[in-house]
C-alpha cells in the first residue's frame, strides 16, 4: 500500500484547492490548504506537513521567496512548486530555491499527484511492461494529457466552488456526461443525488413527466404521485443530456423553473421549491436550431452561462494511447483476460479517425478483451476489427522503419567483425538511439522534465542521470526549437 503524509497546498484559487485536495485526499493524504504567504507560514508550524505545494503568485508576495530557508530549516520536506508565469525562468529559480519539482500551470493533476508520492518515495505507476496507461489516480473519470483535455480541466476547476449553469458541447462519445459527473462529484454538492436524463431517449409526450413529476390520475396509468428528475435531484445535480433535442412546449416549461425555482407537477397545482444545479450537454449546435425557432433563445443564455467545449478523439490523438490502455486495464479490473497493446497496434490506433470518438474506442478494448486469444493485441489484430477503409492499405506503422533500421545496423557491425570484440554492442546501440528519443521527447513537453519522465516510463532522477551521462542541457533543447 501507497505511503501517505500530511500536504498543505498554498494557492488563491479556491477552485485548484478544492481539486488538488479532493485528488489527494483521495489517496490517503491529510491536506490542508492556504491563500497566502502569511496563512501559509502559520500552516507551516503548526501543521507540520510533509509535503508543500505552492503557488508562485500569491496576493501577498512571491511565493518563491522563503523556499529555500523553508527547506533550509525542514531538510525532510519537499516542495512541488505550481505556476502559471513563465515556464522557463520560474522553472530555473524553482531549482535554485531547492524545490522538489515544478509544474507550469494548466498542470495535469495525475502528474501533481504522482509528484507527492515520488517526493513521499512511493511513485505510483502502473507495471513497467505497461508503461504509463494514464489512469486516473485521483479517482476522477477523465483521462488524457492533451492540451484541449488540459482546458477542459482548468474549466472544471473554475465552476466547482460555485452554482453557475453549464453547457457541455461535444460530439456523440466524447464524455459529456463525464464531465458533469466530475464537476457534481468534486463540487460542495457531492453529498447530494447527481440525476441523469436524456432527452433523445424519452418520448416526447412523456418529458415534462419525466422532469417534474406527476399526480395520481393526471393520466392513464398515473396510480400514485410521482416526483419528477427536479425533485429526485433536491441539493445536487440535474444533467440534461441532449437538450437539443427537447420539445419547445418542453423548453418552455424548464425555462418557467429555471427562472422560478419552483416546479410544479403534471395534473398538480401547488408549486414546489427546487434547489439543484443544472448542467445540459448537446451534441447540436444550437445557434442554427434558434434561428429555426427550435430552440428558445432565453432558455440557451440561461443554460450557456458557462460553455465546456469538448474535444472529438481526433483532435486529441496523443491521448488515443493513454485511453486505450486505460480501458484494457479497467476490462480485466473487472475480470476480463488481461491484454496488453503491441507498438504497432499502438500507431494504428493513433492512425485511426474514431468517428464514434472515445466511445468507440472503449468498446474496441472491451471487444478485444473478450474475443482476442492473443495476450498481446497486434496491429493485424486491430485491422481485422477496424472498418475496411478506416486507414491507408499502405500504412506502415513508424516502428516497422525503427525495426529494419535496427536490423540494418546489427548486421553491419557483426559483418565487421565487432561482434568478435569486448565491446557492447546493447550499449553502442543504445549510445546511438537513446540520446535521440531524449532530445525529442524533451523538446515535446517543452524542458519539462517530469512530463518527460513520464512519456518515457522512467523516473525523474533517471532521467536527470541520463542527461548528464549524455551531456544533453534540457535549457538547450528547449531553446532549439
Amino acid at each position: 500500500m501507497a505511503a501517505t503524509g500530511t500536504v498543505l497546498v498554498v494557492d488563491d484559487d479556491p477552485a485548484i484547492c478544492v481539486v488538488v485536495g479532493e485528488a489527494l485526499r483521495r489517496q490517503g493524504h491529510k491536506v490542508k490548504t492556504a491563500a497566502s504567504i502569511r496563512e501559509r507560514a502559520a500552516l507551516m508550524d503548526s501543521f507540520r506537513p510533509d509535503i508543500l505545494i505552492t503557488d508562485v503568485m500569491l496576493p501577498d508576495g512571491d511565493g518563491l521567496e522563503g523556499v529555500a530557508e523553508i527547506i533550509a530549516d525542514r531538510p525532510d520536506l519537499n516542495v512541488i512548486i505550481l505556476s502559471a508565469q513563465n515556464t522557463l525562468n520560474t522553472a530555473i529559480r524553482a531549482t535554485e530555491k531547492g524545490a522538489f519539482e515544478y509544474l507550469p500551470k494548466p498542470f495535469d493533476l495525475n502528474e501533481l499527484t504522482r509528484a507527492v508520492a515520488d517526493a513521499l518515495g512511493t511513485r505510483q505507476s502502473a507495471p513497467e511492461e505497461e508503461g504509463d496507461i494514464g489512469l486516473p489516480h485521483d479517482g476522477l473519470p477523465l483521462v488524457g494529457r492533451s492540451p484541449a483535455m488540459q482546458e477542459v480541466y482548468r474549466t472544471i476547476a473554475r465552476v466547482l466552488s460555485n452554482d453557475l449553469s453549464i453547457l457541455v458541447l461535444g460530439e456523440s462519445g466524447t464524455g459529456k456526461e463525464l464531465v458533469a459527473e466530475a464537476i457534481h462529484s468534486l463540487g460542495q454538492r457531492r453529498t447530494r443525488p447527481f440525476i441523469a436524463i436524456n432527452m433523445a431517449a424519452i418520448p416526447r409526450e412523456l418529458i415534462e413527466a419525466e422532469l417534474f413529476g406527476y399526480e395520481k390520475g393526471a393520466f392513464t396509468g398515473a396510480h400514485a404521485r410521482t416526483a419528477g428528475k427536479f425533485e429526485q435531484a433536491q441539493g445536487g445535480t440535474l444533467f440534461l443530456d441532449e437538450i437539443g433535442d427537447m420539445p419547445m412546449e418542453a423548453q418552455t416549461r424548464l425555462l418557467r423553473v429555471l427562472q422560478s425555482g419552483e416546479v410544479t407537477t403534471v395534473g398538480g397545482s401547488k408549486p414546489v421549491r427546487v434547489n439543484v444545479r443544472i448542467i445540459a450537454a448537446t451534441n447540436k449546435d444550437l445557434p442554427p436550431l434558434i434561428e429555426d425557432n427550435r430552440f428558445r433563445q432565453d432558455l440557451y443564455y440561461r443554460l450557456n452561462v458557462v460553455p465546456i467545449a469538448l474535444p472529438a478523439l481526433r483532435e486529441r490523438r496523443e491521448d488515443v494511447i493513454l485511453l486505450a490502455r486505460h480501458f484494457l486495464e479497467r476490462a480485466a479490473q473487472e475480470g476480463l483476460p488481461r491484454k496488453t497493446l503491441a507498438d504497432d497496434a499502438a500507431q494504428l490506433l493513433m492512425a485511426y479517425h474514431w468517428p464514434g470518438n472515445v466511445r468507440e474506442l472503449q468498446n474496441m478494448m472491451q471487444r478485444l478483451s473478450v474475443l482476442s486469444r492473443e495476450n498481446v493485441i497486434t496491429a493485424d489484430i486491430l485491422r481485422n476489427m477496424l472498418p475496411m477503409d478506416a486507414v491507408p492499405a499502405d500504412y506502415a506503422a513508424p516502428a516497422d522503419h525503427l525495426v529494419h533500421a535496427v536490423r540494418d545496423w546489427a548486421k553491419r557491425q557483426l559483418g565487421i567483425g565487432l561482434g568478435q570484440t569486448n565491446r557492447s554492442l546493447h550499449d553502442d546501440l543504445l549510445g546511438v538511439i537513446e540520446p535521440i528519443l531524449l532530445q525529442e521527447v524533451l523538446s515535446s513537453v517543452d524542458g519539462n522534465q517530469i512530463r518527460a519522465a513520464g512519456l518515457l516510463g522512467i523516473n525523474r532522477n533517471t532521467l536527470r542521470k541520463k542527461l548528464t551521462d549524455y551531456g544533453l542541457d534540457p535549457l538547450q533543447l528547449r531553446l532549439a526549437d
